[in-house]
């Protein structure tokens, strides 16, 4: 039996572990915004799963605490066999964060100050990131038609965006105007069941999907979420409209090619549309009265 006085408990801070529990502590560590989060959470996670006195029954928590100022604070949580080591433990999981990060070239954040005393030079990567966008729309189907200065002229006017594990990219019924070509990472095509969603498809590197809302504006036939830290090539109406308005017989050749892909497409399809595959030649009818097109 352990008796403390009030006025002790009124000073003190009670820590109580019980014996023979699963206790849980939390270290804090931090990051630089220009490491990548899904990539930090991934790593940490998996080298301290590793430490003695980690308990492997319950899963250790990464997670961000803060925007800080200077970096992204991270907290972990974990769970120890043994409490009455929690200082040793908590040590050596420190150690091996500062491992994990000097092997993945993850950075710890630190305070810095900038001062700009010159204009910023101009980006030079800015070519190479079109050639690369230019090269991602070239093994997109639907775009087979456009010539290389038309494709360059869309990859020009398409946005790359980053989104984050489990982060929805477009949900099902919403209206859109745009497409989504992969660059990097993968999703899940999902559709409702029930009270739940149910993955229809997996979408990987170079696959797209929102073809039919950027083409006929139709509204999101399936909900698309990030399956781990993935980046898209977003390509939106405004974009694609000075294109076929100076080459109008395009939208015949791509109306044919939607139509063949979304005929061989499977129930697992990222755009499901039953309406059109009753109807042939309902695509071309649309895209053009979508466009503004005769």
């Amino acid at each position: 039996m352990l008796i403390i006085s009030n006025s002790v408990l009124g000073k003190e801070t009670i820590e109580v572990a019980p014996k023979d529990n699963l206790n849980a502590r939390s270290v804090f560590f931090n990051s630089l915004y220009s490491n990548s989060p899904a990539r930090t959470t991934k790593a940490v996670r998996e080298a301290i799963r590793q430490v003695e006195n980690v308990s492997t029954k319950i899963r250790p928590v990464v997670r961000i605490r803060n925007l800080g100022e200077s970096g992204i604070d991270w907290e972990v949580k974990y769970w120890l066999d043994d409490y009455t080591r929690h200082n040793d433990t908590d040590a050596l999981i420190r150690e091996r964060i500062w491992y994990v990060f000097n092997r993945e070239k993850i950075d710890f954040a630190f305070p810095t100050r900038t001062v700009h005393v010159e204009p910023k030079p101009v980006d030079i990567g800015q070519e190479e990131m079109l050639n690369q966008n230019v090269e991602s729309l070239s093994r997109v189907s639907i775009f087979a038609p456009l010539s290389p200065e038309e494709i360059e002229r869309l990859a020009s006017a398409a946005e790359l965006r980053t989104y984050a594990p489990g982060e929805p990219i477009v949900r099902m019924g919403r209206d859109g105007n745009s497409m989504f070509v992969i660059t990097g990472g993968s999703v899940n095509v999902q559709v409702p069941d029930g009270l739940t969603q149910r993955t229809v498809n997996s979408l990987r590197d170079s696959d797209f999907f929102g073809e039919m809302s950027l083409l006929t504006g139709e509204p999101r036939a399936a909900s698309v979420i990030a399956d781990e830290e993935t980046e898209v090539l977003e390509i939106r109406k405004e974009g694609l409209q000075p294109i076929l308005e100076d080459n109008p017989g395009l939208v015949d050749a791509i109306s044919e090619i939607v139509e063949e892909r979304r005929a061989t497409l499977t129930p697992q399809s990222s755009e499901p549309n039953a309406e059109a595959a009753a109807n042939p030649g309902g695509v071309l009818i649309s895209i053009r009265k979508f466009f503004g097109l005769r």
